[in-house]
């Protein structure tokens, strides 16, 4: 039962402290136990092996792990948890058949049904990879212990996937209000896909997109879940150990691997799978604070960022100062779009807090997906705040949200915001030259100014500041309208 150096090498335990063979016992023929301690500086994930005899209907894994006292400031043990079927754990996923992370301490599989997180299908005999990921390992190590029985017996016929429509009822050309950034129980949520449908209606929301971590067994669970008038759009958040992206809008059954690091130069290769795919790359929370959560992969592979995520917090300043900072040297081409989500997991998360608003053709997947890679959306805390912002020109130009406005480089323009449902809040006006304007405890703001002067103008809402100079929590926010020169 000892690892080979290929499967050492592909849980990246190179350089790494080694890892030993687990300990194998078998108390009776349907039952296996692994046990053994993983050190500090293990690798990224280990993988188990677990050879599966023939005739399997059922795959039930349990696992527990030691948790000794550590001393204050120094990580404890916490362990994650997937599985590999006989394909293989290559890059890529041909064996991949699920993933709870810390969810959950057990799981089964069967041709016909699977936990959660895990994907149904055949039993197959032969050397399946039970995948651990030590997220963090205490000084003492991480002992652990793995038990998996077998049902025999022939197994129920597969289901084939059904998945949610790529396209519901809406209005035509309208704002679409979404949340990209959703957890429910395929992963480390607390809430079924039914569950999370009538939570995203009840917030005034048209559109979600399933963003399990590290696994698409969600996908097929929405169908039966979706009313007439919300689109789910199905992707995943792939929750590397160097930064969190989502993939939105992929193709239903679309799997992206994660288990690799920034500085293994092998992102590119899953933002083509995302991309063939037709969804989005969409790194998130990017300065969070977590372990693993900061975005190192660099944005040049982006097709918009979350810089608002759940409740603000001062990781969502960073992110909208750093997001901005990124614009000053565009040129309205080529340029990344900010998003807004709820990273919602459990009480008291909000779906919709926040959301994005969407300008699109129509409550498509192919529309809505259009509108956020066009740059074409606002970020708000609720459906009750609505914005309509715009640039004017003075012989009847006009410009949106994440369009150019094209006149004469010392031509007039007038920037027009509109705020509703946000009552004493400040409004905000930033270009590259960064705070331009503001309007306490006001609905509307109109300001002049020249392509020359301004390459772009933003718009902000705040609640007021509770820590000056410090401004106050967003309410809302706008991309940029630009005013290109020539």
């Amino acid at each position: 039962m000892a690892l080979t150096r290929r499967e050492l090498l592909a849980s990246g335990a190179t350089g790494a402290a080694a890892v030993a063979a687990p300990q194998l016992s078998a108390p009776s023929p349907d039952t296996r136990v692994l046990r053994g301690t993983i050190p500090p500086g293990a690798p990224d994930f280990v993988e188990i092996p677990l050879e599966i005899p023939p005739g399997v209907r059922e795959l039930r894994v349990a696992y527990t792990y030691g948790k000794p006292p550590v001393p204050p400031g120094t990580p404890g043990n916490a362990l994650d948890i997937g599985i590999f079927d006989q394909h293989g754990t290559a890059l890529g996923g041909r064996g991949f058949r699920g993933w709870s992370g810390g969810a959950r301490s057990e799981f089964f599989l069967r041709a016909d049904d699977a936990t959660p997180g895990y994907l149904p299908g055949p039993i197959g005999a032969g050397r399946w990879h039970v995948l651990l990921g030590p997220y963090t390992v205490a000084p003492q190590g991480l002992p652990y212990e793995i038990t998996a029985r077998f049902t025999f017996g022939t197994p129920d016929p597969a289901p084939r996937p059904v998945y949610p429509p790529p396209r519901a009822r809406g209005r035509g050309r309208a704002w679409y209000r979404g949340d990209c950034h959703v957890h429910s129980v395929h992963s480390d949520g607390r809430r079924t896909p039914a569950e999370i449908a009538a939570l995203a209606r009840q917030a005034g929301l048209d559109f979600i997109n399933s963003s399990d971590h590290n696994t698409h067994s969600a996908h097929a669970a929405w169908a039966d879940a979706v009313p007439p008038d919300l689109l789910v759009l199905t992707g995943e958040e792939i929750t590397t150990r160097t930064g969190h992206v989502l993939a939105v809008g992929t193709a239903p059954g679309t799997f992206v691997d994660w288990r690799y690091r920034a500085r293994e130069g092998r992102f590119g290769r899953f933002v083509r799978t995302i991309r063939s795919a037709g969804g989005l790359v969409v790194p998130a929370h990017p300065h969070a604070t977590c372990i693993g959560c900061a975005w190192k992969f660099g944005f040049d592979d982006a097709d918009a960022v979350e810089v608002w995520n759940g409740p603000w917090t001062p990781d969502d300043e960073v992110s909208l100062a750093s997001w901005d900072a990124t614009l000053r040297g565009a040129d309205g081409e080529r340029w990344l779009p900010a998003v807004a989500g709820s990273d919602f997991h459990r009480d008291p998360d909000r779906i919709g807090g926040p959301q994005t608003a969407v300008l699109a053709e129509d409550l498509t997947r192919e529309a809505v997906l259009a509108g956020i890679r066009a740059g074409r959306s606002y970020g708000a805390e609720s459906a009750q705040v609505a914005i309509a912002f715009e640039a004017l020109g003075g012989r009847g130009e006009h410009a949106g949200i994440g369009e150019r406005l094209r006149v004469a480089p010392n031509a007039d323009v007038l920037i027009r915001l509109t705020v509703t449902g946000a009552p004493g809040c400040e409004l905000r006006l930033i270009t590259d030259q960064g705070l331009a304007v503001t309007a306490p405890d006001a609905s509307t703001l109109e300001w002049h100014t020249t392509p020359v002067r301004s390459a772009y103008v933003r718009a902000e809402v705040r609640h007021p500041a509770t820590a000056p100079p410090f401004p106050g929590a967003l309410a809302a926010f706008t991309n940029p309208v630009w005013l290109p020169v020539g």
